[in-house]
């Protein structure tokens, strides 16, 4: 990726202060690019609480009196991950309000300050087509953002592109995962921060400007393969 691309754009990452979010941001201002992180957690640009509607307008003034526009918009916050069990409607309406309402209203916010050329990003999951037990918060907030990420393109189209990205397995410890772990991807290991990292930067650039409204699913291929007892390091232990 040539540096002159990314150079002084304008780049807004939601939960940008740790794991993936951190490796966009890094990735990012490494090609010259203005970077205008929005975390709870302590980072140089904005701190907050995406679920609050009058937080996301400050950051959003904060942005424009700053830069007067916006390239890019990645929304990669971490929705709240709870059960059917235990999740009460504050929490599953929490997590809806981060993972998929923050979204939205950034991207109206910033959706006239955009230039042609400009794309969004969302991070989703592969949670979005499978789940484990007790994830029902998490999965409808990824579901939510995968529904919104077409019907945005649809509306922004062709002045603003907006695709996802839908994570599998992304390590982000830098653990070294055991063979059974390893051999449940068809890739032949866990995923890194890096692999989402690349595919946030390549949808963003010009190489990507007839890619809109899709969810690109890098898991390593884990959703592709069929699991049967005994079989790819899988055992069903009851």
């Amino acid at each position: 990726m040539s540096n002159s691309y990314f150079n002084n754009k304008v780049v807004v990452v939601t939960g940008g202060a740790h794991g993936i979010g951190k490796c966009i941001v890094e990735m990012f201002r490494a090609e010259g690019a203005n970077v205008c992180t929005f975390d709870l957690r302590d980072n140089d640009y904005f701190v907050g609480n995406l679920a609050e509607k009058e937080t996301l307008e400050r950051f959003a003034e904060k942005v424009l009196a700053d830069y007067g526009h916006v390239n890019f918009l990645i929304n990669n916050a971490l929705p709240l991950m709870k059960g059917v069990d235990e999740c009460s409607c504050e929490e599953f309406l929490y997590s809806q309000q981060v993972g998929v309402v923050a979204p939205f209203y950034l991207a109206k916010l910033f959706k006239d300050h955009m230039p042609d050329g400009s794309s969004i990003v969302n991070i989703t999951s592969s949670r979005d087509r499978m789940s484990q037990p007790q994830t029902e918060s998490y999965a409808a907030a990824k579901g939510g953002i995968s529904a919104l990420t077409h019907a945005l393109a649809v509306s922004l189209g062709p002045k603003i592109r907006v695709n996802a990205i839908v994570p599998g397995w992304i390590d982000n410890t830098g653990t070294t995962f055991e063979v059974a772990d390893a051999a449940q991807h068809p890739a032949g290991r866990v995923g890194r921060p890096e692999d989402i990292a690349n595919m946030v930067l390549y949808l963003c650039s010009d190489k990507a400007g007839f890619i809109t409204g899709e969810n690109i699913c890098i898991d390593g291929g884990m959703t592709k393969l069929m699991i049967y007892h005994a079989d790819n390091g899988w055992k069903l232990e009851l």
